[in-house]
């Protein structure tokens, strides 16, 4: 097995682990979790070809929603309500 699908085997545990904490205490590991996995996607992309990172982007994209909402509303200067 490849170190690129042995690191994204590990993000999506540690985005469970995450999942399970309370609201309020998910917003840092949350963060790192988005960084990190967009930089996964671009390896995934270029150890596997353009349809693999597609593929990952779409299926990151589908998880991170709410995230990638509220920072969309933040960057045109809205100011959404963060739940909890």
């Amino acid at each position: 097995m490849s170190p690129v699908l042995i690191a994204c085997i590990l993000w999506v545990l540690a985005g469970v682990g995450v999942a399970m904490l309370p609201v309020r205490r998910q917003y840092t590991p949350g963060a790192l979790l988005l960084l990190s996995g967009l930089g996964l996607i671009v390896w995934l992309g270029l150890t596997h070809g353009v349809l693999a990172g597609l593929a990952a982007l779409a299926a990151f994209v589908s998880m991170m929603r709410n995230p990638i909402r509220y920072l969309w509303r933040r960057a045109r200067g809205q100011r959404p309500e963060l739940p909890g």
